[in-house]
Formats: structure tokens, sequence, C-alpha cells
């Protein structure tokens, strides 16, 4: 049987991917990856997606694998197109994302020789991937075949905890019917009953450190004022669960952000505090109400009042997470517990009694009150602002969407103003880097990987950032839905010391751009409003969920007049905080 050797490398380590369980695989066009875009075309158990840009490709499968929770391939030519893959790899390393990136490269003896784009892609991911390894020459050896399996193996068991590389470097030809060997048919057959062997240890739940577990299990057993943090998490359901039963079991209250799921859906949230931004700004109510012990899941928070209640007290602080990732950039945890959250809150439940109603309710009165205030500031504030936008989405949303928001302001917003709700809403963030690159990228793979509602709220940076992902919208008729907050700039800036500075910062931190969104959105096939009163956000928001092509809403805001009410929530729970509890 003649042969390319190319091909048949290609085929047989994404044959062996397919065999695993991947499914999907997002291309970039290039002549070096020829072998391997064919070669994942070809197989039909992978749903392709073609984007031009690798970088919107790479966020594109970013949103697939946090859909689908299964590897996602990225298949990339030389040069260039591989580090433009870079910052998603790094999203996908600080979220342990299944990534299996695969770059085509030059041969050795092109590399550093002035050959056209040619770079050292060698390990080019050091920093933020869990697994690299360069594939080496393809070989239709049965020995070699039986090599390029094993590494798809590879690849596979250690892209559970997050983004591995395999650069693949090809000589040409690379066309299937540019044949360069010949192999006897039957000696392919031995692949037929190739069988997967674990030789790599996949991270198991029971893992955790005995000492360090009972050490937590003491304190909690001693604690008079004991407190939880959910941070930003891909919770599933039984966690949601057990981190409630966990709070009510030991009577912890909890600091819910709003990303960690936590404040959407069915079941208890008596235990929840949300609106713990107006309370902990108060540096008196921080000095006098202090917990003893800490357990922080999830990532770090997006809060800065909850960083600085961190900082200002010495407690007991433990972090529970999977694998023990280090989400504490105060340098202050007591000790990191690398376990599961769910088997956690079941040794817990297992091996502490009850705790007794010890616990000060002044952290719910000082919660209620903030609430109160943040609720009537935002009921006086008229359209448009950017702070009542985010209660007004949730009130439109159907039941069971996924809402995906944008990192900046956006993600702060939803901390502070996003309400408790029995909707199953399911949030995503990008708060690994904190980027806001790839925003609309990452939000059409989670709406093409699930195939439920979908809804993007981004700032107008982020959307412009990405606007090649547009065309990937148009392509795959992708029924995305974007709430577009156009102030004309980087609205962050203006909650910094830098917006004292006049001219230069406006040049320079806010860059207001003057760009017309309805002519950019219908560029790309798309449909486009503006959004003219707080009604009009609410019935075309429904309205936009029901089209089966993307959607942009546009709100024009004004950077101060949302500055001014923040400030005003902030200021007033600061006086009534003061006046009523301390």
């Amino acid at each position: 049987m003649k042969i390319n050797r190319n091909i048949l490398w290609s085929e047989n380590f994404f044959n062996r991917l397919a065999d695993l369980g991947v499914r999907f695989a997002c291309i970039s066009p290039g002549s070096r990856s020829t072998a391997l875009t064919l070669s994942a075309a070809s197989n039909k158990k992978f749903k392709c997606f073609v984007n031009i840009d690798e970088r919107s490709s790479a966020f594109f499968a970013l949103g697939l694998a946090k859909a689908s929770r299964t590897p996602v391939i990225i298949i990339t030519t030389s040069g260039t197109a591989v580090a433009e893959i870079y910052p998603a790899v790094i999203e996908a390393f600080q979220q342990r994302i299944p990534l299996i990136v695969c770059t085509a490269d030059r041969p050795q003896e092109l590399i550093g020789r002035g050959a056209n784009q040619t770079i050292n892609q060698n390990n080019i991911y050091a920093n933020h991937i869990i697994f690299f390894k360069d594939a080496g020459l393809p070989s239709a050896t049965i020995s070699g075949l039986s090599k390029i399996r094993r590494l798809a193996e590879r690849s596979f068991i250690y892209s559970q905890q997050g983004p591995v590389h395999i650069n693949f470097p090809f000589r040409k030809p690379f066309e299937p019917d540019s044949y360069t060997d010949e192999i006897n048919n039957k000696d392919l057959k031995i692949f037929e009953t190739y069988k997967l062997r674990e030789t790599i240890p996949l991270v198991k739940d029971k893992s955790h450190n005995t000492n360090l577990l009972n050490e937590i299990l003491n304190y909690m057993k001693k604690s008079k004022r004991g407190l939880i943090i959910a941070g930003p998490m891909q919770y599933e359901a039984n966690e949601k669960q057990g981190l409630i039963k966990l709070s009510e079991h030991l009577n912890f209250p909890i600091l819910a952000d709003a990303s960690s799921q936590l404040r959407f859906g069915s079941g208890s949230k008596k235990n929840l505090l949300i609106n713990y931004e107006g309370f902990l700004k108060n540096k008196l109510f921080v000095e006098k109400y202090f917990p003893d012990l800490i357990l922080q899941f999830g990532s770090t928070p997006s809060s800065k009042a909850i960083e600085s209640y961190l900082f200002t007290h010495s407690s007991k602080r433990y972090i529970i997470n999977k694998y023990g990732d280090i989400f504490d950039p105060w340098n202050s945890a007591s000790g990191i517990l690398k376990c599961a959250p769910s088997l956690f809150c079941k040794l817990v439940l297992e091996r502490v009694s009850p705790l007794e109603k010890n616990q000060e309710n002044v952290l719910f009165r000082a919660d209620n009150l903030s609430n109160k205030i943040k609720e009537k500031v935002l009921k006086d504030s008229l359209f448009p602002n950017e702070c009542r936008l985010i209660s007004e989405i949730i009130k439109s949303l159907p039941d069971d969407i996924q809402l995906i928001i944008s990192n900046s302001m956006p993600v702060r917003d939803f901390d502070y103003f996003a309400p408790l709700t029995d909707k199953n809403i399911y949030v995503h963030t990008n708060r690994g880097a904190s980027g806001i690159d790839g925003i609309i990228s990452t939000s059409l793979g989670i709406q093409k990987g699930l195939q439920k509602p979908t809804l993007l709220i981004t700032g107008d940076l982020a959307f412009l950032y990405d606007l090649n992902s547009l065309a990937a919208a148009d392509k795959y008729k992708i029924p995305l839905v974007v709430v577009l907050i156009n102030n004309n700039g980087g609205g962050i800036f203006s909650m910094l010391p830098v917006s004292r500075y006049g001219k230069k910062f406006s040049e320079y931190f806010t860059s207001p751009h003057y760009l017309n969104f309805n002519s950019i959105t219908k560029s790309f096939r798309g449909n486009y409003k503006l959004i003219r009163s707080w009604d009009d956000l609410r019935i075309s928001v429904r309205n936009a969920l029901s089209k089966k092509t993307f959607s942009v809403l546009e709100i024009k805001t004004k950077i101060k007049i949302s500055v001014n009410i923040r400030r005003k929530y902030f200021t007033e729970a600061n006086r009534i905080i003061g006046k009523n509890i301390l």
C-alpha cells in the first residue's frame, strides 16, 4: 500500500485521540500543517471548526473545552501562528482547561537557517503547559506508529490537568496523493486491538495530605467565628450542594463571588453573603469583625474588598481545590489542601459534629443593610448606566442559560450587583489570567459546545479586541447574544487613582475610539440593536435569544455616571454600617 508518511503519522495520532473520546478540533489554515488538518478533517468522530485567526481559534477551542469538559484539539501551522495561540494557552493553564495544541514545524535542518515561517517552537509555551513533546519526524514503521499513538495517549491523559503541546516537524510532501513509502496492509491492522495503557497517573480525589486535613478538621472543631470564601469556579451541582451543606453544618457564612455559581439555581441560599463590597469597605467594621478560621474554595475572588479583608487579618486560612493550586496573592494562607471540594465537604460532614450557632449574625445584618442600600441606589439610577444593567439583564434571562462575563469592569460590576435568583444561570469567565482578549471567541465555543442559549456581557474594548471572531459567528451561524457596554474607552481606569491626571488619563488610559458598532456588526451579517431604555433592554434580550444568528445589543453609557453610582453605593453603605452596626 502506497502512503504519505506525514498523513499516516497524523492519522494515527488523531485516530487514537478519537478512540479516547476527543470530539472537537479547531483549525487555522496553513501549508506546513496540511497533514494535521487533512487527517483531523477526515476523522468522522471529530467536529472541526475553521478560523483564519489563530488567536480566535484557540479561544474558541477554550470555550468548547469549558463546555464539553473534554480535551479540544488546536491545529496550526508553523511560525508566528504558534505564538498567536499563547494567550489562550495561558488562560487554559490558569483554569485547568483541557487543550491539546498541535503545531506544525519545519524539520531540524531548517531551524535557524532563515527558512520562511520558521521560529524556535521547541517548548515555546514552557511556563504555561502541563506537558510538551516534540513528536519527531514521521515514521512509517510499526514501531514509529506505535510511538505516535502512545504519544496521543499521553497527551490525552496529561490534558486532564490543563493544556498540552505537541510539536510536529514535517518534511515535504504533505498531500495524501504524494506518496513517500509503501507499507504492508496487514501491519496496519495491529492497531485495531491496541489498548490504552494508563502508565501516567491521573489526578485522584484521594491524594490529599492527611496531616493537613486533620489540622483543618481540628481547627474547625474549635472555631467560634468561621467563614467560607467561594471564589470563581465552574462548580458542578454536587459541589455547590456540598458547599451549602458544609456551610450549614459548620454555621460558617459564605462570601459568594458572583462567578462561583452559588448565587444562582435552586437550593438554600440563607448562608450566602453577596453584598460584601458594601460592608467590607468600612475599616472599623473590618477591624472589629473577623473570623478565626477561613476555608477558601475556587480561584482568587474578584472583590478588592475581600482582598483587603484577608490582608488585614491573620486568621487561619486554608485553600482547598482539586489540584492544590495556590490562589493566594496575599501570601498568607496557613495551608493548601489538594482535594476535590466535593470530597472535602463529604469528609467534614462525616468527621466533624455540627457546630453550635455561635457565629454572630452581624455579617448577615451588614449584608442585608448593604443590599437595601444597593437596591435603592439602583432603583433611583436612570438609564443608561453600567451598574443597574447587571440586575436588569438577570431579570430578563430565561431559565437554563449560559452567561459569560468579560473581564475588566463587567466582571466587577457583576460581582457587586448580581442578585440571588432561583434561575439556573451558569456563569463563565476567563479569570485565569483576567485578560480582555478572546472573550467573544470563548463565548462562541461555549455556545457551540453546549447548544444552549448563551449571552455575553462585555465592554467595548474587549469587543474590539476580538472582532475577528465575528467571522466564525457568521460562518457557523452561532446564536450568541452580546450585550455590548460602550463607554467609549477603558471604564475601569476611572475607578483608579490615575483618573486624576486629566488629559493624559484620557489620551493614554481611556483611549476613546468613537467607532460605529452598528456598521461593524452588520459587516459580519449580525443582528444589531441600540438599546434606549430598561424596558427596551428586557424585551431585546428575550427577542435576541430567540434568533438563529448572533446579535449585538449596544448600550451607550457615560463613564462618570456609572462611577458616581458605584461611589454612592459604597459611600452610603459605609455610612449606614457605621451608624447601625458599629
